[in-house]
């Protein structure tokens, strides 16, 4: 028992110095040999690969520490197929979904005059306005045949119909102060399986 507590002991060190080799088992400590070789650490761009995504380009810059947060809801009803793709299984044909889209706003500071991330109704308005080019619609025919209408592809479409109606809004008006956060867009098909899509706002 106070071998496997060393063990565990000594591990657990030498991922915090991250330059320890430890040769060890069950057994006991055989040796620690001191490393010259620095840790690696990895980028956004080796992270997104190991995600499947694509190259540094499609990298967004990391999410910055914004402590402020205010989130609304709605949703939609949809059908959609995947062009009887074999990948999606019984899926791959025509079939309905409800979804419930969320949408986070972060900000570093508060308006400085109302002491809000951004006005919910505002907000409200803007993802209904968004969202109803998709509701009670079939996706199949919206994006054209071949388009793979996943949760993440509508994540991503969602968000950057909400970028577009924040810049025609605060575009418009000229208000300094507008939001200028961060946004993040879940869609929920079930209490079972979701999908999101976060970047800068503006």
């Amino acid at each position: 028992m106070m071998s496997l507590l060393k063990l565990c002991i000594a591990l657990a060190w030498c991922m915090y110095q991250a330059t320890d080799v430890v040769n060890a088992s069950l057994f006991g400590i055989t040796s620690i040999a001191r490393s010259k070789v620095s840790p690696i650490r990895p980028t956004m761009a080796s992270i997104n690969q190991m995600r499947g995504g694509g190259d540094v380009s499609d990298v967004p810059t990391s999410r910055p520490y914004l402590p402020y947060t205010l989130a609304i809801r709605d949703s939609i009803m949809i059908a959609h197929s995947f062009h009887n793709n074999p990948s999606f299984g019984p899926a791959g044909g025509l079939h309905g979904a409800t979804y419930t889209v969320d949408v986070e706003f972060a900000s570093s500071s508060l308006h400085p005059e109302c002491n809000w991330v951004i006005d919910i109704g505002l907000a409200s308005e803007l993802l209904a306005d968004v969202l109803k080019k998709y509701n009670y619609k079939n996706l199949d025919e919206v994006f054209g045949e071949g388009v793979m209408t996943t949760t993440e592809f509508m994540c991503k479409t969602i968000f950057d119909g909400m970028v577009e109606k924040l810049k025609e809004k605060y575009g418009a008006d000229g208000d300094e102060n507008g939001f200028k956060g961060w946004i993040k867009v879940s869609l929920w098909e079930s209490h079972k399986a979701w999908a999101s899509f976060d970047g800068p706002a503006l």
